[in-house]
C-alpha cells in the first residue's frame, strides 16, 4: 500500500485486488479546476470519453456541468454528460435483494448496462438516448436525455468508474482521460448531511455514516488512480 500526497491510500503494486493488471498508476497529475477544459481539448479523435470520479458529495455533477459548459462555449455541441446515477437498479429490485439501505453502493447499480451504454457511446456517430436518475422521485427515467452524435467529448461522472471490482474494472479501458476529485471526509460529511436535510437527523446520519462515507472509502481502497487530480 502507498499513501498519496493527499493522505489517501492507493494499491501499492501493479495488480488490483481481483488480479486486475495495471490497477495502480504511480502518480496523479494535480491540476487547477480552470485548466481542466484545456487538458480535455488536447484529446484527439471524433469521440473522447472522460471519467470524472469521486465520493458522494465531492461535486462530480457540478464539475461535469461546468466542464460541459466551458467546452461548448468554445465549440457548441462538442460536449455532453452521462451520469452513472442513471444506472441505479430500481427500488423494487433492491427491495427484493435486501439492498435498499445500501442504495448507492457498487452492488446497487446495473454495471453491465452502464458498460454497454459507454461502449455504445464510444463508437456511436448518431444521437443516443441515455437514462437519467431523478433524485426527487428516487427513480431512473429511461431515455430522458440524448448524447448528440456530434459531441467530441462525453463527460461520464460517477463514483465507481475506476473501481477494480469485477464488472466495474471493464469500464477503465473505455476512457481516454480520467479526473478524480479529492475532498476531505469532514467536508463530505457536511455536504451529505445537507443533502439529506429533509430526513430526520438520525436517518440522515445513518445514511451518511453507514452508507455514503463507507462507499467513499471504498474508492481509496479498491480504486485506480486517475490521470488528473483535482484537490
Amino acid at each position: 500500500m502507498r499513501e498519496s500526497e493527499t493522505g489517501e491510500t492507493w494499491l501499492g503494486d501493479s495488480d488490483g485486488p481481483m488480479g486486475d493488471a495495471g490497477a495502480f498508476m504511480s502518480s496523479e497529475l494535480r491540476v487547477d479546476r480552470a485548466d481542466l477544459p484545456g487538458h480535455i481539448r488536447q484529446l484527439d479523435g471524433p469521440r473522447n470519453l472522460i471519467a470524472i470520479v469521486g465520493a458522494s458529495g465531492a461535486g462530480k455533477s457540478r464539475l461535469a456541468a461546468e466542464l460541459c459548459a466551458a467546452l461548448n462555449a468554445g465549440a457548441p455541441g462538442s460536449a455532453a454528460v452521462l451520469a452513472m446515477d442513471g444506472f441505479h437498479l430500481d427500488n423494487a429490485t433492491l427491495d427484493a435483494r435486501g439492498l435498499r439501505p445500501r442504495k448507492g453502493a457498487p452492488e446497487t447499480f446495473d454495471v453491465a448496462g452502464l458498460h454497454a451504454q459507454i461502449l455504445a457511446l464510444k463508437h456511436a456517430e448518431h444521437d443516443l438516448p441515455v437514462p437519467v436518475f431523478d433524485r426527487a422521485t428516487d427513480t431512473v427515467i429511461p431515455a430522458a436525455e440524448v448524447i448528440p452524435g456530434r459531441a467530441r467529448f462525453v463527460l461520464v461522472e460517477g463514483n465507481y468508474l475506476l473501481l477494480t471490482r469485477p464488472g466495474w474494472r471493464d469500464l477503465f479501458p473505455l476512457f481516454d482521460l480520467s479526473v478524480r476529485i479529492a475532498v476531505p471526509e469532514a467536508t463530505l460529511r457536511e455536504r451529505l448531511m445537507h443533502r439529506w436535510r429533509d430526513l430526520s437527523d438520525a436517518e440522515a446520519r445513518r445514511r451518511v455514516e453507514e452508507n455514503d462515507l463507507p462507499n467513499g472509502r471504498l474508492l481509496r481502497q479498491e480504486g485506480r488512480a486517475a490521470d488528473l487530480l483535482l484537490a
